[in-house]
C-alpha cells in the first residue's frame, strides 16, 4: 500500500524517472512480489508456482517499455495483456484467502494496477492523463456534474433493458457508512486503475490516432463496456451496456478537465449509487 501512494507525489515519480529504466524495472518487479510473499507466508499459503507465475508477469509488465519501443502497438499490446491477466482472475488462484472474509486476492489486483501505473508514468512517460489522489475543487464540481447528468438517460436505459430494481436501503446512518466507505474505495482503487487505463491512455490514444474527440470517446466507451461483459456472470450484457452508457459520460468529464481525478469522481459516485439503491 505504501509503494502504492507514493504513486501520487509527482515530485517521488520525477525521483524514479531519474533513475535508469532497467533499475527502476527491476526495482518495480520486486516489489510486486514482496506482499505475496509476506502475506502467503504469514498464514502459510505459500506456493512456489503461484510465486513465479506472479515474478513472471510483473515483470513482463515492468520490462515492457526496457524491451519494445515506445510506440502505439506496444501501448495496445500491453492493454490488452494486462485486460487478459485483469479478466482471467488469475489472482484468485494465486493468493489463496485463509480465511473467507479475509480476501487476499485484492493484494495481487492492487499489485497488478501499481505496476501498470508505474510503467506507463515513470518508464513509458504518457502525458495528459491528470493522475491523482484528490480532486481540485475544480474536478469535484465537474464530476458531480457529470454524474447528475448521467442518472436521467441511466435510469431509462435501465429501466428499458430490465437491469437492476430500484430500492431504498433501510436505516441512514447505515446507509450513510456505506456510501462514503464504498466511494472512496471504489474512488482509490477501482476507478482509479480504470480511468488511468480507459481515459487517461485509450480515449487520449484514439483520439490522437483517429483525429476525431468523438471517436476517441465513443471507442474507449464501448471497449470499456465490453470488459464488464465478464461482470460476475458472463455474458453479463446488460451491465456491459450500462458500463458503456457510464464510459460516455466519465470520458466526457474527463474531456473536460482534462484530468482523470474528475472522471473518478464521476465513476465513484456512480458505484456507490449502484451498490446502495439497487
Amino acid at each position: 500500500m505504501t509503494f502504492y501512494a507514493l504513486l501520487g507525489s509527482e515530485r517521488i515519480r520525477a525521483r524514479f524517472e531519474q533513475l535508469p529504466p532497467a533499475l527502476f524495472a527491476a526495482l518495480l518487479t520486486i516489489c510486486a512480489i514482496l506482499p505475496y510473499c509476506l502475506a502467503t507466508l504469514a498464514f502459510g499459503t505459500f506456493r512456489g508456482p503461484a510465486l513465479g507465475w506472479i515474478l513472471l508477469l510483473a515483470g513482463a509488465v515492468s520490462f515492457w517499455y526496457i524491451l519494445l519501443p515506445k510506440k502505439p502497438a506496444a501501448d495496445i499490446l500491453l492493454l490488452v495483456f494486462m485486460a487478459a491477466v485483469w479478466i482471467a482472475a488469475l489472482f484468485k488462484l494465486w493468493y489463496l484467502s485463509p480465511y473467507p472474509k479475509l480476501y487476499l486476492p485484492v493484494l495481487g489486483q492492487l499489485m497488478w494496477f501499481r505496476t501498470g501505473l508505474f510503467a506507463m508514468l515513470c518508464i513509458r512517460r504518457v502525458q495528459g492523463v491528470g493522475f491523482g489522489f484528490w480532486p481540485s475543487p475544480r474536478e469535484w464540481k465537474i464530476g458531480v456534474v457529470h454524474f447528475a447528468i448521467f442518472l436521467p438517460p441511466a435510469v431509462v436505459l435501465a429501466r428499458l433493458i430490465g437491469f437492476a430494481g430500484f430500492r431504498l436501503p433501510s436505516g441512514w446512518e447505515k446507509t450513510t457508512l456505506l456510501a462514503i466507505g464504498t466511494f472512496f474505495g471504489i474512488f482509490w482503487v477501482v476507478a482509479l486503475a480504470e480511468e488511468f487505463f480507459f481515459r487517461g491512455l485509450l480515449q487520449q490514444w484514439l483520439t490522437a490516432w483517429t483525429r476525431s474527440e468523438a471517436a476517441g470517446l465513443i471507442g474507449a466507451s464501448m471497449l470499456f463496456g465490453a470488459v464488464h461483459v465478464f461482470y460476475r456472470a458472463f455474458p453479463n450484457w446488460k451491465f456491459a451496456v450500462m458500463a458503456a452508457l457510464a464510459g460516455i459520460f466519465y470520458g466526457l468529464a474527463f474531456r473536460r478537465a482534462r484530468s482523470i481525478r474528475a472522471s473518478m469522481v464521476t465513476h465513484a459516485l456512480v458505484v456507490t449509487t449502484l451498490k446502495v439503491f439497487f
